[in-house]
């Protein structure tokens, strides 16, 4: 799962990265509005924590911003503002949930699981292309009926071209949705990574699900 956090105050922000890091979470952050806006409008979160009050374009106009454009994602607003008016206004403008400073981060983390659990609802839970199975509930992947064991990239990696069988997927996509976004440039990690995941799912199969395009990405689709 990918969260962005954006927060201004350096020491809180560095907090949450290392704490949610160990907790399982691949994660972006940003200081400021702009650079938020830059996250979100070219990568994909599974939850987005959101501070209000920000320097350049505060974490309202972010909210607004982002649901006028129909994203879905999942916003926690994380501020110092504690009356009603205030979070009537929060959660009116489109966000999920609302949390004040100063929180107990296992207040946090709990209300990250109910966001993620909530939006299981709402997606597919069971990914499916021939005889692959990638159950998103449980974390398990299996082929005709036997246990496939990922890492956990190779799993995000796997998700995600699953989510989009039948396109193509770049590299720059891959890479984006599988690591933090201050991964300065792009190297053959993915390559790598589609030819671990290559012998864990389709050696020994006659059927290949995954595919490389040249010059474009890769893409999962079955091919007889």
């Amino acid at each position: 799962m990918k969260l962005l956090i954006v927060e201004d105050q350096n020491e809180l922000r560095n907090i949450l990265k290392k704490r949610l890091n160990e907790a399982g979470y691949v994660l972006d952050d940003a200081a400021d509005g702009e650079t938020a806006m830059d996250f979100i409008n070219f990568t994909e979160y599974d939850v987005i924590i959101l501070d209000i009050m920000i320097p350049k374009i505060n974490g309202l106009e972010i909210l607004k911003n982002i649901r006028n454009k129909k994203n879905a994602t999942p916003v926690l607003l994380l501020t110092a503002k504690d009356t009603i008016e205030d979070r009537v206004k929060g959660l009116d403008m489109g966000a999920d949930d609302y949390l004040v400073k100063p929180f107990a981060f296992d207040e946090l983390l709990a209300r990250i699981r109910t966001l993620l659990r909530r939006r299981e609802t709402e997606i597919q839970s069971i990914l499916k292309l021939d005889d692959l199975t990638l159950n998103r509930t449980l974390n398990t992947v299996e082929r005709a009926g036997k246990i496939v064991k990922l890492s956990k990239k190779e799993y995000m990696l796997l998700e995600y071209l699953l989510l989009n069988k039948d396109v193509v997927v770049s590299r720059e996509r891959l890479e984006s949705v599988s690591s933090n976004y201050d991964y300065e440039g792009y190297s053959n990690v993915i390559d790598v990574y589609i030819r671990f995941l290559r012998k864990k799912i389709d050696e020994g199969y006659t059927n290949k699900l995954i595919h490389t395009v040249r010059g474009f990405g890769y893409v999962m689709r079955l091919e007889k």
